[in-house]
């Protein structure tokens, strides 16, 4: 593990006793709970992005927020579901926040989650799919938002406009060099883990695996990640790709912690999300030398360059900053990362 980050679900509304956190809060104490990460020298922040939710669902403006307040961390997300994106506009939009942050970008994109809604995405006018989960839209405006991010010529000059004129074929702008390179593709099954490799965009695995091998959902995960770089390298992609997995790891170091999370370490779970048979990871919970133990054991952190803590959301700055902040001096260490800046002491 080289690197390490947070995935957050963006969760808002009631949370009993009458206290209620809006959408406005939940995104204010994202940029602050960024700011104060990137002070300690995590590598990165990621949202999830859900529609017709009270979850994140536009986390452009968010992650552009978070690049203008913060130096060096990573804002990305993990991940914006295709089915509901206009490619072009994404590829200007996802330009921007990278030239804001100074390449800071890591664009996490896929076919999306299970929804709230019924096939939401044709609320938003993309219809006429032949999959039941829309999976072939997704990957159609995938191909066409790569395709504007490589900075492909896709509309034809006007020789009479008044703003320039010319000739040929012009891309979408604004336009970020490298920005290629900071696509990934979220995976929840080995083919779509090749596929990502063949495409050369880098993997970001599932947080549960649509398949279920009888195996441990470690391993099963390893395996998928094996299967992504050698189709990968098989290609001819130059380089290394980025390979990330999420895990709820939990340090439990102050008695608010173990009220919190005192006895929620479970096993994999197997279950059917949307229509498949899936397996679910573990949570991790415990006093921080038991945590390096189990996640040393962990075949796909060890694999992964990248691990993203999923954090609840709705407890707040100061509480979730203390657990990243566990995790960072007791955990971390051990698993080979080192900080962003020189701050993190034991």
């Amino acid at each position: 593990m080289q690197r390490f980050g947070t995935l957050s679900f963006g969760h808002y509304g009631p949370l009993g006793g009458g206290h209620i956190l809006t959408a406005q809060d939940s995104m204010l104490q994202a940029i602050d709970l960024a700011q104060g990460m990137d002070d300690l020298g995590v590598n990165g922040v990621y949202f999830r992005v859900h529609h017709f939710a009270r979850q994140q669902s536009s986390p452009m403006p968010l992650l552009a927020a978070i690049a203008a307040r913060t130096e060096r961390i990573e804002v990305g997300t993990g991940v914006i579901d295709m089915r509901y994106e206009n490619p072009l506009y994404l590829a200007e939009e996802a330009a921007s926040v990278d030239l804001i942050s100074g390449g800071r970008l890591a664009l996490g994109v896929s076919r999306g989650s299970p929804e709230t809604v019924v096939r939401g995405y044709e609320a938003f006018g993309y219809t006429g799919s032949s999959d039941p989960r829309g999976a072939d839209i997704a990957r159609e405006h995938f191909d066409l938002f790569l395709r504007a991010v490589e900075g492909e010529g896709l509309a034809e000059r006007d020789a009479m406009s008044p703003f320039g004129g010319g000739s040929g074929m012009q891309r979408i702008e604004p336009h970020s060099p490298g920005l290629r390179s900071r696509i990934w593709w979220g995976a929840g099954n080995r083919d779509s883990a090749q596929w990502a490799g063949r495409m050369g965009v880098n993997l970001m695995s599932s947080t549960l695996l649509t398949e279920d091998r009888g195996l441990p959902f470690d391993e099963l995960q390893a395996q998928q990640i094996d299967a992504f770089r050698t189709s990968w390298r098989e290609a001819g992609h130059p380089g290394e790709p980025r390979v990330s997995v999420s895990r709820s790891i939990f340090p439990i170091t102050t008695a608010e912690d173990e009220m919190y999370f005192g006895g929620r370490q479970d096993g994999d779970g197997v279950g059917y999300i949307d229509g498949m048979r899936s397996t679910f990871g573990k949570t991790y919970a415990g006093a921080p030398d038991v945590l390096v133990e189990q996640l040393l054991a962990d075949a796909a952190v060890q694999s992964a360059d990248t691990l993203m803590l999923t954090i609840p959301s709705q407890l707040g700055v100061a509480f979730n900053l203390r657990i990243v902040e566990a995790f960072a001096k007791h955990v971390a260490p051990a698993l080979g990362w080192q900080p962003t800046r020189d701050t993190v002491t034991a």
